[in-house]
């Protein structure tokens, strides 16, 4: 399996990306925000955490019309995966990837934690390696992560059974307690938790691991 991870200027979870990708024994290249094409063969696209651009304007806004990210959108247009963790999780909105916004946090205040995770979903390449239900504990940092959309987009994802991980104890105001979501394909997950944070246990717990194997391991066998 090949994976590419965008970089922007700000981004400093790519690296972190790329280990949990490794791990999982995927082939991983790095892809600076400027190129205006992908890498040949690719099966996913994984856009990390991190300010970037310094998070102007609005976070993930700018990085949204980097030249890249067109070809992002492409990718996922003809059925490629895509993760986007934190930043990426704005970018993948910014880019409408996937729906709603990531505002503020309701308490105005940078979160940077390990926070429990419902798996909402097994059903998706990405939660496969877990049980629906299951609690997992997985880290967060972000100042706007309170996800926010319309009536009518939450009872879609509910109904399209599209929410993969929901907080246990709401750190940002998130509505539904939304932590991430899926696109309509199921191949484009967003989320603010950093899954690709622990996948080693001398970081403080391996509750990302499953992710990683479950979406490598599907790609190996597509």
């Amino acid at each position: 399996m090949r994976v590419g991870i965008v970089v922007f200027p700000g981004s400093n979870c790519d690296r972190d990306l790329e280990v949990a990708f490794r791990a999982a024994g995927a082939d991983v290249t790095m892809i600076w925000h400027k190129e205006t094409s992908l890498p040949k063969g690719l099966d996913m696209i994984g856009v990390p955490g991190g300010f970037s651009f310094g998070d102007y304007l609005r976070c993930g806004a700018i990085a949204a019309q980097s030249p890249i990210c067109r070809a992002v959108v492409d990718h996922a247009a003809a059925g490629g995966y895509v993760l986007g963790v934190c930043n990426g999780f704005q970018v993948l909105t910014e880019t409408g990837l996937l729906p709603g916004a990531l505002l503020r946090n309701a308490n105005l205040k940078f979160v940077c934690k390990d926070i429990p995770l419902k798996v909402a979903t097994a059903d998706s390449a990405y939660t496969a390696g877990y049980e629906t239900g299951q609690e997992i504990m997985v880290p967060i940092a972000h100042h706007d992560g309170n996800y926010i959309a319309d009536e009518e987009t939450i009872a879609g994802l509910k109904a399209e059974d599209r929410i993969a991980f929901t907080y246990g104890d709401n750190p940002n105001g998130s509505m539904a307690d939304i932590a991430g979501i899926l696109s309509k394909n199921r191949r484009v997950l967003g989320m603010m938790p950093h899954p690709e944070r622990a996948v080693d246990g001398k970081h403080g717990g391996t509750d990302g691991q499953a992710l990683f194997r479950a979406v490598v391991g599907a790609m190996q066998h597509a």
